[in-house]
């Protein structure tokens, strides 16, 4: 049985927002172009075992207000501090995927010390040292041509190996097409902006989460080995940077490996956060 959740727009910040679970607060961070209600409802109910699992919306798409200024990851970052503030999270763990981890990172360097942990999935740590994807893979994941029954082929195509791509196509194609037609062009082109700001970073934050490793800041990396979208020796990378973390790999998984190993994925999460 699916836990019971909570759903609210944040009044202060114009965040958007659903919460699950009961125990420590967790801030899930999603990624380019996903909201609060893509996770994967198995991986999601995994997590809410052990803990409270707030995921938001990014502001450019979803529910949340545009607000003002210019959309940049350091921005959003902000974004969730203020969110944070305003639900009274005194300290949180805190996960990130895809862009949701550029996120993270930047947000861990805002308030380190309201942060407990930081989970990284399917990301990369930025800047010049990043492993970039190759130019056919971000010209299909931009690509917003086409029927949104269309665009949800080219994505599930890029998000998952082709046997499993073929099966959520029929479970879940609908779902993802309707998905897509709600999403608006103009936040996604922000939020392509600022990605593509975030390799360009001669000062990524992955250098300051180091320092914080080695004093002792707890970091999980996870990764999926056949993630296209970004590639999976970007968790090596990361690892290495820090000196001092969890690090995990999925054979077989794709860029959104929580929805093929939706259990494994949440379990092992839950056993770094009960360290």
């Amino acid at each position: 049985m699916a836990p019971e959740e909570e759903r609210s727009v944040d009044g202060s910040t114009g965040i958007a927002w659903r919460r699950v679970g009961k125990g420590p607060p967790l801030l899930l961070v999603n990624g380019y172009a996903a909201t609060k209600d893509d996770w994967d409802p198995n991986f999601l109910a995994g997590l809410a075992q052990a803990s409270t699992v707030i995921c938001p919306d990014n502001r450019g798409v979803g529910e949340s207000a545009r607000g003002e200024g210019e959309l940049t990851i350091g921005s959003m970052a902000n974004d969730l501090v203020s969110f944070a503030d305003s639900l009274g999270l005194e300290t949180f763990d805190l996960a990130g995927w895809s862009m949701g981890g550029f996120i993270a990172q930047t947000l861990v360097t805002r308030i380190p010390e309201r942060v407990r942990s930081l989970t990284l999935l399917s990301t990369d740590g930025g800047g010049s040292s990043a492993e970039r994807r190759a130019p056919e893979i971000e010209q299909a994941l931009t690509n917003k041509g086409g029927s949104p029954e269309e665009q949800a082929d080219r994505l599930i195509d890029l998000l998952f190996p082709p046997d499993f791509a073929t099966q959520v196509k029929a479970a879940a194609g609908s779902v993802v097409a309707d998905a897509r037609s709600r999403l608006d062009p103009a936040g996604l082109a922000e939020q392509e902006r600022a990605m593509t700001d975030w390799y360009e970073s001669a000062d990524p934050p992955i250098g300051r989460i180091s320092g914080l490793a080695r004093d002792g800041f707890p970091v999980l990396t996870a990764h999926g080995l056949e993630d296209r979208v970004i590639p999976a020796d970007n968790s090596r990378i990361i690892s290495a940077a820090l000196g001092n973390s969890w690090q995990a790999t999925f054979p077989g998984g794709g860029h959104a490996f929580m929805a093929q190993e939706p259990e494994r994925l949440s379990s092992l999460i839950s056993l770094f956060l009960s360290r």
